[in-house]
């Protein structure tokens, strides 16, 4: 395949992930002879495209009802979700309150905070509890439910409850999608309704969300893109996006990695 046109050469890697499910970039390089790095341009290209979906090594299927495995998630774009981190935990100030929900993301926003002082801190996150609690003038209250044994979140009807007996200075989110006209979108029941509770009880809403997931279309609908304060990524969001946060007056942060 040297020489065929990158149109081509596109269409050929989507037939084969939609045939194989998930194909690697070796794979990928080998039958269509090219180098590695092309296929990854590719791959990344039509993952923007949400065509397909980009993982450490190669590329799998869309899907709408299932996430990216947590171990796959920790890996994938991790210099950009630690520069999300770093830019969105400069926005919180000493001595403030804020709620932190689960996601990669979040953590990275976790591991920045740990020069701050006085803060209070509520989360269903085992991972971020475990990351500030050992700071002595922090106060990390964890909400009580089931524990996921994949990645450390707490979900179901008793952490929900625990949200809703606080108000918090801010509430700082993760999120799997984000549709053209602003629509929040996540996988998980559980994680939707824990995420609607901390963006009804904290004063200010930061979204934490790196370009991936702009044109991911997961089933939950978690709210809009108008019910947050703040989104910070790192790159620029697309056109309609913009336009959505301009007109909602939301802030928009842009991390380089």
């Amino acid at each position: 395949m040297a020489g065929v046109p990158t149109e081509e050469r596109h269409r050929e890697i989507l037939s084969l992930v939609r045939t194989r499910g998930y194909v690697s970039n070796e794979d990928l390089a080998q039958r269509l002879r090219v180098a590695v790095q092309t296929i990854r341009r590719d791959v990344n290209h039509l993952a923007g495209c949400g065509l397909l979906t980009r993982h450490h090594g190669g590329a799998g299927l869309v899907s709408s009802i299932e996430n990216i495995a947590y171990a796959e998630r920790q890996i994938l774009n991790r210099r950009e979700k630690e520069a999300i981190g770093q830019v969105a935990a400069r926005e919180i100030p000493d001595n403030s309150s804020l709620f932190i929900n689960i996601g990669t993301t979040t953590e990275a926003f976790a591991r920045a905070l740990r020069h701050h002082r006085a803060l209070r801190i509520i989360t269903n996150n085992l991972h971020v509890a475990s990351t500030l609690a050992p700071q002595s003038d922090f106060r990390v209250v964890i909400a009580g439910g089931t524990v996921r044994s994949h990645d450390g979140g707490i979900t179901g009807p008793t952490a929900t409850a625990l949200i809703d007996q606080y108000r918090a200075d801010f509430g700082v989110i993760g999120i799997s999608g984000i549709e053209e006209d602003g629509t929040l979108l996540d996988f998980d029941l559980d994680e939707i309704d824990l995420a609607q509770a901390i963006m009804r009880n904290a004063r200010t809403i930061f979204l934490l969300a790196d370009h991936t997931k702009f044109g991911r279309r997961p089933m939950g609908r978690v709210g809009h893109l108008s019910d947050v304060q703040a989104l910070f990524t790192d790159r620029a969001p697309p056109p309609a996006v913009r336009a959505i946060l301009d007109a909602h007056r939301v802030a928009l942060h842009i991390a380089e990695s």
